[in-house]
């Protein structure tokens, strides 16, 4: 006869996905701080890349600029609730994982961080590669291009989804427990 033994989460893996999840969460609030306090900055980042004034100005690309000061406007502050709420689930996540150092369960921690690092990634992925570096023709932009540090966080992020969604992090049991989480240990 065999028993189960379920693995509990290790410390070191625990410890990363702490810092490391506490890392992204630190960065987005700095970027919608910056973003909030800095309006015009970004704002006008945000302008040149939806008015695609530094683009080719390829006449068929051009059809897809958005010259309106009030819809560009409108997309900057909608990036920077996003950047916001990505801040405050991460910050969440963050503390949930402090916790699950002391105690050592983590699916809640988990599961707020999975959230949060797929908020990032949807915004730096799906909105400024996809969307601004692609449909609104960034890449062409020697001025306005921001595809290498859109790649860089969401890179990042992405290795801290996969640190924390290791089997050595979760709660051990159930399905958040991961392969390998479980051990058979040989009958006496």
């Amino acid at each position: 006869m065999t028993t189960k033994r379920t693995a509990r989460p290790t410390a070191p893996l625990l410890l990363a996905a702490t810092l490391l999840t506490a890392t992204v969460a630190l960065y987005m609030a700095l970027v919608a701080f910056g973003n909030i306090t800095d309006f015009g900055t970004n704002q006008q980042f945000v302008r040149h890349v939806l008015a695609m004034d530094t683009t080719f100005k390829d006449e068929d690309l051009m059809w897809r600029a958005v010259e309106s000061p009030v819809l560009q406007d409108t997309a900057y502050v909608l990036i920077i609730i996003w950047e916001t709420l990505s801040a405050l689930v991460l910050i969440t996540a963050t503390v949930l994982w402090v916790t699950a150092l002391r105690h050592g369960s983590a699916a809640r921690a988990r599961h707020w961080s999975v959230l949060g690092l797929l908020m990032v990634m949807l915004l730096f992925g799906a909105g400024f590669m996809a969307i601004g570096g692609e449909w609104f023709a960034m890449w062409q932009s020697a001025d306005w291009n921001g595809l290498d540090a859109a790649l860089r966080v969401f890179v990042l992020s992405g290795i801290v989804l996969l640190v924390v969604n290791l089997p050595g992090t979760g709660t051990g049991t159930g399905a958040g427990a991961g392969a390998g989480a479980r051990a058979t240990a040989p009958e006496a």
